[in-house]
């Protein structure tokens, strides 16, 4: 009992107990509650069945024992007691990616997810600089719905959820000019407010009497081109978007229910960015040959297995970014993997003299000597193998640009690669910045990148000369 009795002195000494024994201390009285230690620990786990149903909603048991095993543990007054070996169960609910954790539910019953994409203080960027550089870096092509800037962030909405993952890694990987990470936060959504809006049925019927004027009888042939923007709807405030699903719904039911027997179905320019709400379409028009969606956002050919059930003759994609991924015009006809009939011939006479070619006009004989002589020197410098010659044609404020055309007649893309860095389309081009880098100034810098473009030899007795003005 001395011994014991030894030992609590030692440890009230340890507290300050000794030396402070005249002082009451604190929580000794008559109302006393228990202490931390002399607590039945079993009443700390609160919250019951109900949060472990919580925490058990996913995949696989992780078991943890003897967590204090060790002989100097630190104390923790929330933990359990140092002397107990302490058996743990937790069950642990992996992580799954956001954008798979919600989704919503479309009129049709179907299940369909949208995601704001959010980008803190992206009011600073230029719209087409923002979205281009987000597009080069996300492994999957994208197309924001309602890009807007609220207060000082840019927001913008995307529908599935691997393009939600895929923005998702894009995060701080873009560098602006004042070198900083540019954020990207998404967050599942409600679909956008645009479409939520359907149309009334007093809005169906003038649908309805447009899709009749548009319609011809003889041919089958449904023209719907740039619906949007035509003169009868507009006029009556009526806005009919066929990138939203109710607008295309309620244009496929009225091809079911009064032309069934279309053949024909003109699609092109209604910015059109997917083809799932084309899905139905074989149902509606079993007959169809025709489905022209040219002029169009279509990013990838995946998009043509939503129409993949028609039985169609003519597709038509032109203009479409789609395009874009073929190497030459076979090569997009034949994406399908089938080989197409013949090409129809039609029984036309030709032809048989063209006429004759007009040649130069110079305007007056001293001015035809004086550009003959500049073209001759000029392309004897530029197809020799050096045309630093050539500095002595430029102004110091001169520039210029390389821009390569993509059309049936250009050689594959990956012939004209070394290249293709330096050029300054400005039909594809849309970063400002870019158009900007890509324009070589001063006379030095013309000389020095025509020196790097490949070598030439050029018929001079092959030019064709129109001077329209001359000071």
């Amino acid at each position: 009992a001395a011994d014991s009795g030894a030992a609590r002195a030692e440890h009230d000494d340890r507290v300050g107990g000794r030396g402070f024994s005249g002082r009451r201390k604190k929580g000794r009285g008559p109302f006393r509650g228990k202490m931390y230690s002399e607590m039945n620990h079993r009443s700390r786990s609160r919250g019951g069945p109900g949060l472990r149903a919580r925490l058990e909603e996913d995949d696989g048991d992780v078991p943890m024992s003897e967590a204090h095993d060790g002989p100097r543990s630190r104390y923790l007054p929330y933990g359990p007691r140092p002397n107990r070996t302490a058996n743990i169960h937790i069950t642990v609910r992996r992580d799954l990616p956001a954008p798979e954790r919600s989704s919503g539910t479309s009129r049709d019953g179907g299940r369909r997810n949208w995601f704001k994409i959010t980008i803190p203080y992206g009011k600073k960027y230029d719209k087409s600089w923002l979205l281009s550089s987000i597009q080069n870096l996300c492994s999957v092509p994208f197309t924001p719905v309602e890009f807007h800037y609220d207060h000082n962030r840019a927001q913008f909405y995307v529908e599935d959820a691997t393009t939600a993952s895929a923005l998702k890694q894009v995060s701080r990987k873009i560098t602006d000019r004042d070198n900083y990470k540019v954020v990207i936060i998404i967050n599942s959504s409600a679909p956008p407010q645009s479409l939520q809006n359907e149309l009334k049925p007093e809005e169906i019927e003038q649908l309805k009497l447009c899709m009749s004027k548009r319609y011809d009888g003889s041919q089958r042939a449904l023209d719907l081109k740039s619906l949007r923007v035509d003169p009868d709807l507009v006029s009556q405030s009526i806005d009919v978007v066929l990138n939203q699903r109710s607008c295309m719904l309620v244009v496929l039911r009225i091809i079911e229910d009064n032309i069934p027997e279309l053949q024909s179905l003109n699609l092109s320019s209604n910015k059109l960015y997917r083809l799932d709400d084309l899905s139905e379409l074989a149902q509606k028009a079993a007959g169809l040959k025709i489905l022209d969606l040219s002029r169009n956002e279509l990013k990838s050919d995946r998009d043509l297995d939503k129409v993949k059930g028609l039985k169609l003759e003519e597709l038509w994609l032109d203009g479409n970014p789609l395009c874009d991924a073929f190497r030459d015009q076979s090569t997009y006809i034949r994406s399908d993997g089938h080989e197409l009939p013949p090409p129809i011939a039609f029984d036309v006479e030709a032809p048989t003299t063209l006429p004759p070619c007009k040649g130069s006009y110079f305007g007056s004989d001293d001015l035809k000597v004086l550009v003959l002589r500049f073209l001759q020197q000029y392309y004897s410098i530029y197809d020799s193998s050096d045309r630093q010659g050539l500095l002595d044609a430029y102004h110091d404020g001169a520039c210029c640009s390389l821009s390569i055309p993509f059309g049936p007649q250009t050689p594959p893309r990956n012939s004209l690669n070394e290249y293709f860095k330096d050029s300054r389309n400005v039909k594809k081009l849309k970063d400002p910045t870019m158009r900007f880098k890509l324009l070589k100034h001063t006379r030095l810098n013309v000389v020095a990148f025509l020196n790097e473009l490949p070598k030439t030899q050029h018929d001079i007795n092959s030019f064709v000369v129109d001077i329209c003005a001359q000071t």
